[in-house]
């Protein structure tokens, strides 16, 4: 155990948002996979739905800090090009 108080702080800290920032991106990945396979089995309706919330975790997971903006524009525009080529 540190003696240094506000060491033992900071090691909290980062763990308890090193695991935040962990759920975020599992969802985010999850959905993706869901998404990616049920691109040509579901109508566009239903598509562009799930299109729009996986759209709404990645701005959250940018807002927060958990992915680079570059990141997340990335995964929107790949995941805009794979329902346009299906």
């Amino acid at each position: 155990m540190t003696k240094n108080l506000s060491l033992s702080t900071k090691t909290r800290v980062s763990l308890r948002n090193r695991s935040r920032n962990r759920v975020y991106k599992s969802i985010i990945k999850t959905l993706i996979k869901s998404y990616l396979n049920n691109l040509s089995t579901s109508n566009f309706q239903e598509n562009l739905s799930s299109l729009s919330c996986i759209y709404s975790k990645i701005d959250k997971a940018v807002k927060r800090g958990v992915l680079h903006k570059n990141c997340g524009a990335r995964k929107k525009s790949f995941l805009a090009r794979a329902m346009k080529n299906n």
